[in-house]
């Protein structure tokens, strides 16, 4: 089955016709289409207003028909009462035309070509590539923050001011005295309206204490959470812990990489502890090696979390990110293959490209759902 920019660009209609923001109680939401279970990290809805309040971020989700989420920061604690500090709490996603890609002060992977900038395809198929990629006006920088915990205090690479260490030291200390009562209460909302956290985001540092990393996993499992997410590293003593502590958990901590990713790539942080696994972004896969991440999702299955979904073209095409069906990501047979090999691991929306004018990440993101729908028939 071969869906294209046509293709995709039909699903708009479908997608806008029913207006942002409204949570529907007639039917519990189920985007298991063939025994794959569609999902989203809600990274993706980084653009919206209402992307840290729990209700608004379930409106999103439920109106995408979506029922299988990777929690990012900082919702859940936010709901549960957490201090809030100037600096801390916003995540990045996709931005518009000239937009900032959401409101998250740290950095994330980068979307479309910044500052206007756009490749070049040549009369003889190949590509010149602008010399920046992502970042600037409408790049869809973003990101989680890069303190530690449930969003951290990003916004700046020098060392953090009085202030910050002060809510810092605020929040471990809620952290370490918080009831689980709040996430369970989140949690029911969720599956109240059929949607399931199998994962939430996790951004630890190394130095924390025992009782803080306790806490980040009490807190997945509280939202229901089967895994922790967190970006990739070298095998080290930290991954070795993290692992052991989501085993004791009866969790796993799923990596995940970004353009570094190779079939080998989670080799060693496998082999250290049974509580560590895979989460493969298939986009960035493509946009690193130039391969296709069947090969690698076949090898890792049983050790695979879960997987993310985009349309990213490889190195010779500029490593860009693109609406669903313009790029060279095998997305329709990343998902067949999951449903002839009857692979029970999520496969999540990342949406990453450009929004288009007009349109809005909960439109694009029904788009990317629907897509994976027709695959999947």
């Amino acid at each position: 089955m071969n869906l294209n920019r046509r293709d995709f660009g039909k699903l708009a209609l479908a997608a806008a016709a029913v207006p942002s923001g409204l949570v529907r109680a007639a039917a519990k939401v189920n985007s298991n289409f063939g025994g794959v279970q569609i999902g989203t990290i809600t990274y993706s809805y980084g653009g919206m207003s209402g992307q840290n309040d729990a209700k608004e971020l379930l409106s999103y989700i439920v109106e995408d028909g979506i029922s299988a989420i990777e929690l990012m920061p900082p919702a859940a604690e936010a709901f549960a009462g957490a201090p809030q500090a100037a600096g801390r709490g916003g995540f990045g996603g996709p931005g518009g035309p000239g937009g900032r890609g959401g409101s998250g002060a740290g950095r994330g992977p980068g979307g479309m070509p910044g500052g206007g900038a756009a490749a070049v395809k040549n009369a003889d198929g190949s590509y010149t590539c602008p010399a920046a990629m992502g970042g600037g006006p409408g790049g869809g920088r973003g990101g989680s923050g890069r303190g530690g915990g449930f969003g951290g205090f990003g916004g700046g690479r020098g060392a953090p001011s009085e202030e910050q260490l002060a809510a810092a030291e605020a929040l471990k200390k809620w952290r370490l005295s918080a009831s689980m009562d709040k996430f369970r209460e989140f949690r029911k909302m969720y599956e109240e309206a059929g949607v399931s956290i199998y994962c939430h985001k996790l951004t630890p540092s190394e130095n924390m204490s025992d009782a803080e990393f306790d806490y980040f996993f009490e807190v997945a499992k509280a939202l229901g959470a089967k895994q922790v997410s967190l970006e990739l590293a070298a095998a080290s003593p930290f991954t070795q812990r993290l692992g052991d502590t989501a085993a004791k958990h009866g969790m796993v901590a799923a990596y995940h990489a970004h353009t570094q990713a190779t079939i080998d790539a989670w080799d060693d942080v496998l082999k250290q502890s049974k509580g560590n696994a895979v989460n493969l972004d298939c986009g960035h896969y493509v946009a690193g090696s130039g391969d296709s991440p069947i090969p690698a999702i076949v090898k890792l299955a049983d050790r695979i979390g879960s997987i993310h979904l985009k349309d990213r073209t490889t190195p010779a095409h500029c490593e860009l990110n693109l609406p669903w069906g313009t790029g060279d990501t095998p997305i329709v047979e990343i998902l067949q293959t999951m449903k002839k090999n009857k692979y029970k691991f999520p496969a999540s929306v990342e949406l990453e490209y450009q929004v288009p004018a007009g349109s809005t990440s909960v439109i694009e993101v029904k788009k990317c759902v629907e897509y994976c729908r027709k695959a999947l028939a």
